[in-house]
């Protein structure tokens, strides 16, 4: 039987050659254990140095499970806030028809938000984002079925930066980077920092490197609820372990797997609090999973799946989007590599 290595590393070269995506970083593992980690291509951009565990990769959505996510579980876990709070009780300007829309519903995608529209060209002031989030229409009525929105996520941000009077970026480094030892891992990295290269900025010509790709996060600077952060490899095995172990003592076992239910069965997308569960036709993980695996994915081409019964659990990180968001060859690539590594750890016992 090949063994893990053989095979992640020769999937994930096929898909450089097959165009998928320039540079990757992927590792399989169970719980703790980590089965198989491999690389391919070059950071910051073809030519430059090879991907190591250490090249940071944009997690653009992937961004909602790793930051805001889990500052907003430890917050529920404390008492700090509550799953029935209400966008009113923290936006009293809010209009009658988001006023009774909870944290639930943001965390699970039934807020009704509007999933397409840009802050950048309805505002010159980022500090006016919650205002125009607020009085722009929904596209459904609050709590009726999920509809994948960054607005309602850039609102729970807002809303944990109200809360504890931090910004989010500071909030998920002292309360989920830090104490998981994911010390290379933030939002807004540093200049010259390893970071794979995302899309060429039309405007300028130039490779968004470091810098966020995802619009309404670049325009609020970098530090927003729905993208934003920068991982490398090393540290999202600390993370995806953490979720194969029930939560490891970062998290109670009854919060992880509350946030791993299934609360929308029966739609086209089945939500938990901010992770995305298998079981629809359409969804990343692909069908030879079982249907309890929970996850998330990022624009920029990354992913990370866990099957919580044996701990088995695959993170994938890619820059698919350079140069251009165009390229569509990685979704099925990453179903397929799903189904192939989960075959492989069936087959293994």
């Amino acid at each position: 039987m090949q063994s893990y290595q053989d095979v992640l590393q020769t999937r994930l070269d096929q898909g450089r050659k097959d165009g998928c995506y320039p540079c990757a970083a992927a590792a399989v593992g169970v719980k703790k254990t980590v089965l198989a980690r491999a690389f391919t291509g070059e950071a910051p951009l073809p030519g430059g140095e090879p991907v190591d565990a250490h090249t940071r990769f944009d997690m653009a959505s992937l961004s909602k499970v790793l930051g805001t996510s889990m500052v907003a579980l430890k917050a529920i876990e404390r008492g700090d806030i509550h799953l029935t709070d209400t966008v009113g009780d923290y936006f009293p300007q809010a209009p009658e028809d988001k006023k009774g829309i909870t944290l639930f519903m943001l965390m699970t995608h039934t807020g009704g938000f509007n999933p397409s529209f840009r802050l950048d060209r309805l505002l010159t002031d980022p500090r006016e984002a919650v205002d125009c989030i607020l009085r722009y229409p929904l596209d459904e009525k609050p709590g009726v079925r999920p509809i994948y929105s960054c607005m309602g996520y850039i609102l729970l941000g807002k809303i944990l930066e109200k809360k504890f009077g931090s910004p989010l970026k500071e909030l998920a480094r002292e309360q989920v980077f830090l104490p998981l030892g994911m010390t290379e891992t933030g939002y807004c990295p540093a200049p010259g920092a390893p970071c794979a290269a995302t899309e060429v900025d039309p405007v300028t010509g130039k490779p968004w490197i470091g810098v966020v790709h995802d619009e309404n996060a670049r325009f609020l600077q970098g530090n927003s609820g729905n993208a934003g952060v920068f991982m490398p490899l090393c540290d999202g095995i600390r993370f995806a372990a953490m979720l194969a172990c029930g939560g490891d003592g970062f998290l109670k076992e009854e919060t992880l797997a509350a946030a791993r239910r299934n609360y929308t069965p029966g739609q086209d997308a089945h939500r938990g609090l901010g992770f995305q569960i298998a079981g629809t036709p359409d969804c990343f993980f692909s069908d030879q999973v079982p249907e309890n695996c929970f996850g998330h994915t990022g624009f920029t081409g990354t992913s990370l799946l866990v099957e919580p019964e044996s701990g088995f659990w695959v993170l994938l990180l890619t820059n698919r989007v350079y140069p251009t968001r165009d390229s569509a060859g990685l979704f099925p690539f990453r179903r397929q590599l799903h189904g192939d590594m989960w075959h492989l750890f069936r087959n293994s016992f």
